[in-house]
């Protein structure tokens, strides 16, 4: 306890406790905000108390999960950019009971298209084939017997007049791309690093608009929507240039600006003429309904009636659903879409060599954002860029960011899943948070080849050196001996969180001290071979 006779002024000098144990916490690596779970051993039947760590991704949440997270990532880019043999993805053979349960669906199927015909209620085939779905997934099946069901709506795939034409070579079944030999013999393996941006909306300054009022803050605002959208199309353009199945991790991180761009690593090397040529020909057209008028607005707004969705507050009509807003727009041969995205003339393009310090400079840039949010760049100190992105978020107030977003009853349309309290400027999608700046998509972009392993499967290698280290190697990693349960608020089975984050400090303590115990082991091992060899 504090002793209550020193003079206040010292007191409040003093750090508080709570405060050093959460910092200390920190320092070790531990999570600040664990989660707290009941945990059943199946094999002893002995419940415990765990605490999970938040997982956070932004420092700001928990700067040790934001950490262990980072490293993860850059983990996955080092271990999949200069790949020299390709990833081996081929599915194992099927099951018997595999089979057997596609030949049960089928004859499922069969007898239902039987009821379908004769007019007879199929509610007891349909559910029969639901748990047969089930039971296919648990089997160990990937996705649906069926595929995709849902029809897709296709536009013409003809290019824009105004885009370049792009050269398209046959695809070779590869991912790593070419490799070039030096006189001597070397082969070189090289890969690219490129930096993709958004145009230019008005002349800015220190990240600032020099004029406000002509900036362009409803395009900046689309564009930062659909941003996500353009980097799928230019990835689709480069394999084709390239002729082969071109794989990258790339990272989005703000501008000063406040606008999206890109970052991303490429495995595989093309000229730099062709990579900015393709970046050229990319954009993306969003074929939306139209948004340039709106039809409710201010206290005149549709209603939701049970059983018919929104109507039109004078007439009572019932809006146009998002389905039949599309099929107008399908039938309009004179249609045009809502907005059409294309990337910036700025294309930054660099040849990086595998074990170069310029790789691990590149691998530590593409990571560099990863724990801030889009919104980290604004600098708060400053009154014109906080004005900057005020205005930024009230062009995306009543922008629609998806079909399901409630800013289409503005424009008298039903938003696709329409529910009641839908109120048009009040999207609750992260693009629209001012966090986000208009970006709602994932902030790293993995493609499926990468590494040949997903973030789980690096999160467990990184594990299993660890267990190893500490001499655990015969830690269990069934995935079914442990049964996992919340714990209701106020559990009086869970120590208070300061207790925990000291235990986990501790922990953590004779990790380090045993990892150090090992590492000066290892160095006395090296320091007598040297001495041996020397003698």
């Amino acid at each position: 306890m504090t002793d209550r006779s020193l003079p206040r002024a010292i007191r409040q000098a003093m750090p508080q406790a709570r405060e050093v144990a959460v910092e200390v916490a920190k320092q070790y690596g531990v999570c600040i905000r664990p989660v707290p779970l009941k945990r059943l051993d199946v094999h002893t039947g002995r419940w415990e108390v765990v605490d999970v760590p938040c997982g956070a991704t932004l420092d700001a949440k928990c700067p040790s999960c934001a950490k262990r997270n980072r490293q993860l990532r850059m983990a996955q880019c080092r271990e999949g950019w200069h790949l020299d043999h390709e990833p081996a993805i081929t599915p194992d053979e099927p099951t018997d009971e595999q089979r057997w349960l596609v030949k049960f669906r089928a004859d499922l199927q069969a007898r239902r298209d039987q009821a379908v015909s004769l007019g007879e209620d199929t509610a007891d085939w349909d559910a029969a084939i639901e748990g047969v779905d089930a039971e296919i997934h648990e089997a160990g099946m990937r996705g649906n017997v069926l595929g995709h069901t849902v029809p897709k709506r296709t536009r013409s795939t003809r290019r824009r007049q105004d885009a370049p034409n792009l050269p398209k070579r046959k695809m070779a079944n590869t991912t790593l791309g070419r490799t070039f030999r030096s006189s001597d013999g070397k082969v070189y393996r090289p890969s690219l690093f490129v930096t993709l941006t958004l145009p230019s909306y008005g002349k800015v300054r220190d990240g600032v608009p020099v004029d406000p009022e002509t900036y362009d803050y409803a395009r900046a605002a689309r564009d930062a929507l659909h941003f996500s959208k353009l980097v799928d199309r230019f990835v689709q353009n480069l394999r084709r240039v390239a002729g082969y199945d071109v794989q990258y991790f790339a990272t989005v991180e703000p501008q000063k600006r406040l606008a999206p761009h890109l970052h991303m690593a490429i495995r595989g090397t093309l000229p730099r003429a062709e990579v900015k040529q393709i970046a050229a020909a990319t954009y993306h057209q969003v074929w939306w309904p139209p948004t340039d008028k709106a039809v409710f607005d201010g206290d005149r707004l549709p209603i939701w009636q049970d059983g018919a969705g929104y109507l039109d507050p004078d007439t009572g009509e019932v809006l146009l659903t998002w389905d039949e807003a599309l099929d107008q727009l399908d039938t309009d041969q004179d249609a045009r879409p809502l907005h059409v995205i294309r990337l910036g003339d700025q294309v930054d393009v660099k040849g990086v060599l595998a074990g170069t310090p310029d790789a691990d400079q590149c691998i530590r840039y593409l990571s560099k954002y990863l724990t801030k949010s889009l919104g980290d760049s604004l600098d708060t100190d400053n009154p014109a860029q906080r004005d900057h992105a005020a205005r930024m978020v009230e062009a995306l107030r009543f922008e629609p960011c998806s079909p399901t977003c409630s800013n289409w009853l503005r424009y008298g349309v039903q938003p696709k899943g329409a529910k009641p309290g839908m109120t048009p400027g009040a999207c609750r999608s992260k693009a629209h948070k001012p966090d986000h700046l208009g970006y709602a998509g994932r902030r790293v972009l993995v493609s499926r080849k990468w590494s040949n392993k997903t973030l789980a499967e690096h999160r467990q290698d990184r594990r299993t050196w660890v267990v190893e280290a500490l001499g655990q190697p015969d830690e269990p990693a069934d995935p079914h001996r442990y049964v996992w349960k919340p714990l209701p608020a106020g559990d009086a089975n869970v120590p208070p969180l300061a207790m925990r984050l000291l235990r986990s400090v501790a922990e953590r303590q004779r990790w380090r001290a045993h990892m150090a115990q090992l590492r000066a082991e290892a160095d006395g091992q090296d320091l007598s071979a040297t001495e041996g060899r020397v003698a």
